[in-house]
Parts: C-alpha cells; structure tokens; sequence
C-alpha cells in the first residue's frame, strides 16, 4: 500500500491526460461563414521553405471560402521558395501575388518584417497570417471566418494537428505539446480572459480584422519579438478585445521542425521568451528550471530505480514502487502520443523524450535572448 501511495503523482498521470487533451472548443463547432463575405488577405511568410510551400498553397488555392487573395513574401530565401511560389502564382492567376522583401531592417526579427510586407501589400478586410509549412482543409477558412463573425473577436488563432512523422519528432514533441498545455490546459477560458498574460496564440493561423491589426499597431508594434504571435494576442486582449483560440486537428495539420536539430533550435527560440511574457515577472525562467527538474524525477528516475534495483541491493526496496511509476507513466504517455497522432512506436522511449526535450529547455533558459534561426542572429 505504501508503494502505491509513493507513486499516486504517477498513477494520477493518465486521469491528468485524459482530461486535458480534449479539444474545445474546435472551429468546426462554428457555421462557416456566409451571404456577404468580407476580403480575407491570406499573407505567407516563407523563408527557405521550399519543403513546405507548394503544399501549403496548393491547399490554400482549393479552398472553398470564395472572396480571398494569397500574399506570399519571399524573406530573402536562399533555396527555390520564391521560384515555386511564383509557379504557382503563374497557374493561378489573379489568386497568389509573391513579393520579394526587402533587406532586414534593424531592430526586427524576420517573420515580423515579412507579415507587415504582406500586411503593406493586402487589401482584405480581414488579415489571415499563416505558415508556410501549413496545409488547411478545404473549408477551414470558411469556419474561421465564420467563427469571427460570430464572436467579434479581435484575434482567431487555430491549433492545429501537429504531424510527427520522424524518429525524433516521436520521442520529443509529445513531451513539448503536453508541457504547452499544462500552462494553457483549458482553450475556452484562454477566449475569456481578460488577462494579457493568460492568453496564447498560435502563429500558424491568426486571423485578425483589418481594423484591430491597425489599431494595436501590427507586426510594427511586436517587431523585436521572436514570439510574436503570443505578443499579437497580449496586445488584442490589452486593448479591450478577447480572442478566440480554437482546435483544428480535422481541417488543418503543420509540421513544424523535421531533424533533431531542428527540432532543438526551433523551440530553443520559443520556450524561454514565451515563458518570460506568459509568467509573472521574474518567474519564468525559475519556473522552466522547476519543469527541467520535473521532467527527470517524474518520467526519468523510476525507470532508472527499476532497472538498478535488480543490480543494486540498497535499491531494491524501491522496485516495487518503481514497477508502478513506469508502468502508470507508460499507460500515460501511451494515451498522449495516440491523442496527439504521434502514434506508439515511440511510446517505450518516453525517459528519452524527456531528457531532451528537458535539454532543450534548458537551453532555452540559459540562451535567454540570444537567438538564432534559418542563418539570422538576434539579440531580442
């Protein structure tokens, strides 16, 4: 009994997952938009994203929301983005204009410039800002636009299915995903909040009017900021306005980072700045050292105590209550990679899973402003 009341943080795992992996509200939930619809400015940034461009624009062109035009700015690519962007631009004609940007002015990060560029070029009533490595269903910016008529929300942002196809996607995101979520468990009370420092966004997909863009002063007014989506949707609540953050897993998929390295560069910019505006003052950075902590006492020690206790005779005592740790931390993760479509042939790595998604952030933290991302330096 002593055993099982030791390892209750563990057994309580799976209940935790269960209930903060449900998905509400979901954009779907929302009529898609009709009768006199307003302009949508769908803007593109793509930098070195010959990967990932023409999928996304291919599933941009097929959408069914009728009144609309893609913006895609070319940031200074160094692979054949623009060329594949302006090939499309050419088979669709009137549907995809494809800017080149200019030189990176000082005092801003890259993804910023690229969106006020596009911003600078559109004409829609509303602006929808999305990634290139994005692929959106046929009717997603129908429900979205939808969604907006309906709430008067001064921000929709969308979370979409997070495609894990590598090895290492596999073993690490999941880790990241649910970390994200434990901080923000609850999408609907993230649309309530009148907090600036409770809301999150995801830049992927961040529809805004033309008007509340304007107002709150655009990517001009985030320019130093790496985690600009977050700070967009900080500065909607603070002026007044709420957004709405909703799940897309069935009409919108990404994948974001494909290598290891990838992978530890990519949120090795994100973790620590979104921390720092998402925590009270002072707070953030203790706080990711505490999660680094977290992560290997919680998913790296009893697998470790399990295995030591056949060789080690003072570690024995300790097996029993190691066996149910793991195996409750395995039913856990289990349920967490098959939620989150990473399927299960990672699922037995998990101790992996944490220690490098523990490395990455602390990285993250003793980086601090210090970033670096697609051959571009930032001190931010």
């Amino acid at each position: 009994m002593l055993n099982f009341l030791m390892a209750a943080p563990w057994l309580l795992f799976p209940v935790f997952v269960i209930v903060l992996l449900r998905r509400r509200p979901r954009i779907t939930d929302y009529e898609p938009a009709y009768g006199e619809l307003p302009l949508v400015s769908i803007i593109v940034p793509a930098r070195n994203e010959a990967i990932n461009i023409g999928h996304c624009l291919s599933s941009l062109v097929t959408s069914s929301y009728p009144h609309r035009e893609i913006i895609v700015v070319d940031d200074d690519s160094t692979d054949s983005t623009g060329d594949i962007a302006r090939a499309f631009a050419e088979r669709e004609p009137g549907q995809i204009t494809v800017v080149n940007n200019d030189p990176l002015p000082e005092g801003w990060v890259g993804k910023s410039w690229a969106c006020w560029t596009g911003y600078q070029r559109s004409r829609g009533e509303l602006l929808l800002f999305t990634d290139a490595d994005t692929r959106h269903g046929e009717d997603l910016l129908a429900h979205a636009v939808g969604a907006q008529n309906r709430t008067s929300a001064g921000l929709v942002s969308l979370l979409p299915r997070q495609r894990m196809e590598s090895f290492w996607e596999r073993v690490i995101l999941p880790h990241i995903f649910l970390a994200i979520m434990i901080r923000f468990p609850n999408s609907g009370r993230v649309s309530r909040t009148r907090n600036p420092r409770s809301v999150i966004a995801n830049g992927q997909f961040m529809l805004l009017p033309r008007g509340t863009y304007e107002a709150i002063g655009g990517h001009r007014a985030v320019r130093g900021y790496v985690v600009e989506d977050l700070a967009i949707a900080q500065a909607v609540v603070r002026s007044g306005q709420r957004m709405l953050l909703a799940h897309a897993y069935d009409v919108m998929d990404t994948r974001m980072y494909r290598s290891l390295r990838e992978i530890i560069e990519g949120w090795t910019k994100n973790i620590a700045l979104g921390a720092q505006l998402t925590l009270p003052p002072g707070i953030g950075i203790l706080a990711l050292w505490l999660g680094v902590l977290a992560g290997v006492v919680l998913w790296v020690v009893p697998p470790i105590v399990l295995a030591a206790g056949f060789l080690v005779g003072a570690l024995a005592r300790f097996r029993e209550w190691a066996l149910i740790a793991t195996l409750a931390s395995l039913v856990g993760w289990l349920y967490t990679h098959l939620r989150m479509g990473a399927g299960v042939r990672a699922v037995l790595l998990y101790p992996l899973g944490a220690l490098l998604s523990s490395f990455v952030v602390a990285r993250s933290a003793i980086r601090g402003n210090r970033v670096e991302w697609r051959g571009r330096r930032y001190r931010v």
